[in-house]
C-alpha cells in the first residue's frame, strides 16, 4: 500500500471518533476490520472500543481468529492481534476463548542473529484479561503460574498483576515461590513483592524485607519501593528500620521516599517530613517531591513548610515553592 493512500486510510479512521452517524461509522469499522494491513485493523480495534460499540465485537473476533492464520506473515509483531484483544477487554467482553488463545501464542519472527518471539506482549495482556472472564478459578491460576515463567519479561510481570487481580490466596504461594525461585529481571522481582503484599500484606511484609538483604542491589530498590507503597503500616517500620543502615545507597532512599509519597498509610507523611527536617538536602528534596505528588492533606504541607523553614536552605526552600506553588496560590 502506497504511503499516501495508507495515511489517508489511517485519517479516515481516525475521523469516525467524530462522526455523527452511528450506522456508518459501524459499517465503515466493519470494513476496517477486514483490511489485510495489521496496523490498520487494530486501529480500527480501538476506534470500536473507544466509541463502546459492543455491537461489533463478532467483528473483532473474526478478525482476531483471521491473524493467527500464518501470524508471522499475516500480523508482524503481533500488532492486530494485540489491538484485537485489548479491544475486547475494554468492551467486557468476558469469553474466555480468545484470551486462552492468546496466552498460549508464540510468534517467532525473524530478528538478528536468529528467530524471535514478539507476542510476549500480547500474552501478558491476555493474562490480564483472562482474570474477568467466566472460568474456573483455579484454571487461570494455572495459566498465570505458566506466565509467571515466561521467556518474555513483559508477560511475568502481567502473570504476576493478573494474580493480584484474581484476588485467590493461592496466587500467594506462587508468588512467593516466584520470588524465591527469582527472576533475571529486577522488575520481575518488584511486581512479585508488590503484587504479594497486595494480595495478602498479612505474613508478607516480613517475607517481602528479605530481599532488602539481597545481593542484587536493584531488587533491593524493587523491594523497598514495594513496601513503602505497601497498605500495611508494619511495612513503615521494616523501612524505617532498613534506612538506618549504612550500606543504604541513595538510590534506594530516593525509591523508599518516592514510593512513600503513593503510600495511603499516615505513618508515610511522618516519615516523609523526618527526611525534609534531618536528612542531606538531596534526599530532603525528594521527600518535598513526594510530598507534592502525595495524597496528604495541608496539615502535612504545613509541617513540610515549617521544617524547610527551620533548615534555612535556599535550595530546599526554592524546591519547597516550585513544588507547592500551585497548593499555596490556591489553584
Amino acid at each position: 500500500m502506497a504511503r499516501q493512500a495508507f495515511d489517508r486510510k489511517i485519517e479516515a479512521l481516525d475521523a469516525l471518533r467524530r462522526s455523527p452517524d452511528a450506522q456508518a461509522t459501524r459499517s465503515r469499522l466493519r470494513t476496517a476490520l477486514k483490511e489485510r494491513n495489521n496496523f490498520l485493523v487494530a486501529r480500527a480495534g480501538a476506534i470500536v472500543a473507544d466509541l463502546r460499540f459492543d455491537d461489533l465485537i463478532p467483528d473483532l473476533l473474526d478478525a482476531y481468529q483471521r491473524f493467527f492464520v500464518d501470524p508471522a506473515k499475516s500480523d508482524p509483531q503481533c500488532l492486530a492481534k494485540l489491538g484485537l484483544v485489548r479491544a475486547l477487554r475494554d468492551l467486557d467482553h468476558h469469553v474466555a476463548d480468545p484470551y486462552i488463545r492468546g496466552i498460549t501464542h508464540v510468534q517467532l519472527e525473524p530478528a538478528w542473529g536468529g528467530r524471535a518471539d514478539t507476542a510476549g506482549q500480547l500474552r501478558g495482556t491476555c493474562a490480564r484479561a483472562l482474570t474477568d472472564c467466566i472460568l474456573d478459578d483455579l484454571e487461570i491460576l494455572r495459566y498465570l503460574a505458566d506466565g509467571l515463567a515466561d521467556p518474555d519479561k513483559t508477560a511475568r510481570i502481567d502473570s504476576a498483576i493478573a494474580i493480584d487481580q484474581l484476588n485467590r490466596p493461592e496466587g500467594a504461594l506462587l508468588l512467593r515461590l516466584k520470588l524465591l525461585t527469582g527472576d533475571a529481571e529486577p522488575e520481575v522481582m518488584g511486581q512479585c513483592c508488590a503484587s504479594l503484599l497486595s494480595l495478602a500484606p498479612e505474613g508478607s511484609v516480613t517475607f517481602v524485607s528479605r530481599f532488602l538483604q539481597h545481593g542484587n542491589v536493584e531488587v533491593q530498590l524493587e523491594a523497598a519501593s514495594a513496601l513503602a507503597q505497601c497498605r500495611a503500616p508494619e511495612a513503615i517500620a521494616v523501612l524505617r528500620n532498613f534506612w538506618q543502615s549504612e550500606l543504604v545507597s541513595i538510590d534506594i532512599r530516593r525509591a523508599i521516599l518516592i514510593g512513600l509519597g503513593a503510600s495511603p498509610v499516615p505513618d508515610s507523611a511522618d516519615f516523609l517530613l523526618q527526611a525534609v527536617r534531618d536528612e542531606p538536602t538531596t534526599l530532603a528534596e525528594t521527600a518535598i517531591t513526594a510530598l507534592s505528588t502525595s495524597r496528604f492533606g495541608p496539615e502535612s504541607r504545613m509541617k513540610a513548610a515549617e521544617a524547610v523553614a527551620a533548615r534555612d536552605d535556599p535550595v530546599l526552600q526554592r524546591q519547597f515553592e516550585d513544588r507547592f506553588h500551585a497548593l499555596l496560590s490556591g489553584r
